[in-house]
């Protein structure tokens, strides 16, 4: 369909790198300061959900003291009730191993607890006995709140949601520094056009301003005429001034975003993505694997969950039980044989019996706060799925427009060429010619403006979407792979 290329604006040097739009977007993705970003930030939502995960498995850990000396007197009561010194000369080594677990239905946690306590009374009378072991081979603790919130159970809900969000944005942001790259490409494609533009007029106000001096000496056309023919050969001048300028700004640009030290030089893509697209299809992948659909599910779910914890604070019992084994002795195996059963159980209460209504007041705000996300959630899908339906007709009808731009770039260039013919011998004003001019110079800007609206409109569908439409599959990645 699209056929036509750009003129060269000048010989492209050796070190100079002819970009096409896909190889451009290629690496864009690829070593763009934009992409690293995006692939940060996947990797910070990674690694919160091996966190997530690693927080719902056992959890063991080590508890030790080295041996530590303690040398000082301390009070001690006598029977009659006076007080005197006594020397505590010992030393102390103690150790535990715990192994706990979260209960998911429940929200508790349960605990295996093992440990050793050895102490070697250094002065005073012993007995003969030094040392003395006190051993806790198992025990068995269970924490338990009875009427709280399970947030083991809200965390389950709302992490894997908040994981396929991240993995969603990721696609999305990939799809937006192609965004950015096809902008920055298409600037400078144009800013390309704008010099060859440029010293096209510049050239044909040299020969037309020569032309002007000879009809002149002829007296064919007035002294004023020849003036708006040099005029127009100042403003070329001044034009590719400007334009080369605009140039190396747009170069500077590009190529400081791909992370490129040569100049480029973009070619215009010949080939376009020529899909239909129907709206209802498009708003369904758009539901199915957009971020924000991830974010409205993830939103309610908090807004749910500080009800929950809200009403959970209304009143807090908890129960802590521990059952277990220990035993004392001065040799080591014995304090593992004479074993004695030891059972705590506790139940904490609190409960508010004054606070003016505080606690209840905290459960209406959360529930308001939860009418209110429900109303924006609402708001934001309306508006969602309405920008979607006008950039799902945008692009459908940006093929008529891009097909009337070549079209009317093709008249335009044979109409400038025709009107200089004319002007040569005679037959229209300076007037004329300067609006087939500018004509020329617009439907051509304006081809380059519609072909960019395009690429630009499609790629904005594939990042809201996550859907490739030319292969018709979703857009994904191997994210193991990428964050490793």
């Amino acid at each position: 369909m699209l056929v036509w290329l750009l003129p060269a604006m000048c010989h492209a040097e050796e070190d100079t790198l002819r970009l096409s739009l896909d190889d451009c977007i290629a690496m864009a993705r690829r070593q763009s300061v934009d992409a690293a970003v995006a692939l940060g930030e996947l990797k910070a939502a990674y690694w919160e959900w091996r966190s997530y995960k690693a927080n719902l498995l056992p959890e063991v850990s080590l508890s030790a003291v080295v041996p530590t000396y303690n040398k000082r007197y301390s009070t001690y009561q006598r029977e009659d009730g006076t007080y005197s010194y006594v020397r505590n000369d010992y030393m102390e080594l103690d150790g535990s191993l715990y192994v706990s677990q979260k209960i998911w239905p429940t929200g508790g946690t349960l605990s295996v607890e093992s440990s050793l306590n050895w102490l070697r009374q250094m002065s005073g009378s012993t007995n003969g006995e030094r040392n003395q072991f006190m051993s806790m081979p198992i025990a068995l603790t269970l924490s338990q709140p009875l009427f709280g919130v399970n947030t083991v159970r809200w965390d389950r809900r709302i992490e894997p949601v908040r994981y396929r969000e991240a993995k969603a944005s990721f696609l999305t942001a990939t799809e937006q520094v192609a965004m950015r790259a096809i902008s920055l490409f298409f600037n400078l494609l144009l800013a390309n056009e704008n010099v060859h533009i440029a010293e096209q007029n510049l050239q044909n106000a040299e020969k037309l301003y020569e032309v002007a001096l000879s009809k002149r000496k002829m007296g064919s056309i007035s002294q004023n005429d020849v003036l708006q023919m040099r005029l127009n050969k100042l403003n070329a001048q001044s034009s590719l001034t400007s334009a080369e300028s605009s140039q190396k700004a747009r170069m500077f640009e590009l190529r400081a975003f791909l992370d490129v030290q040569r100049d480029i030089l973009p070619v215009v893509p010949d080939e376009i993505p020529e899909v239909t697209l129907v709206y209802q299809d498009v708003l369904y992948h758009a539901l199915e694997n957009n971020a924000f659909a991830s974010t409205m599910r993830r939103r309610q779910l908090q807004a749910d969950y500080s009800v929950a914890l809200a009403k959970g604070n209304l009143r807090n019992v908890t129960l802590y039980a521990q059952v277990g084994y220990t035993g004392t002795d001065s040799q080591l195996e014995n304090a593992y044989r004479n074993l004695l059963s030891k059972e705590v159980v506790q139940v904490g209460v609190s409960l508010p019996l004054l606070d003016w209504g505080k606690r209840r007041g905290q459960v209406k705000v959360a529930e308001s706060n939860r009418d209110i996300v429900r109303n924006q959630l609402r708001q934001q899908s309306q508006e969602f799925e309405q920008n979607l339906f006008v950039l799902t007709e945008q692009f459908n009808n940006q093929q008529q427009q891009l097909r009337i731009a070549e079209e009317a770039d093709t008249i335009a260039q044979r109409r400038y060429h025709t009107n200089v013919e004319t002007f040569k011998i005679g037959t229209i004003s300076t007037l004329e010619l300067s609006d087939a001019q500018t004509a020329k110079d617009q439907a051509r800007q304006n081809r380059i403006s519609q072909l960019f609206n395009y690429w630009y409109y499609y790629y904005q569908l594939r990042s809201i979407t996550l859907w490739d439409f030319e292969n018709n599959r979703n857009i994904n990645v191997d994210f193991e792979k990428l964050v490793k």
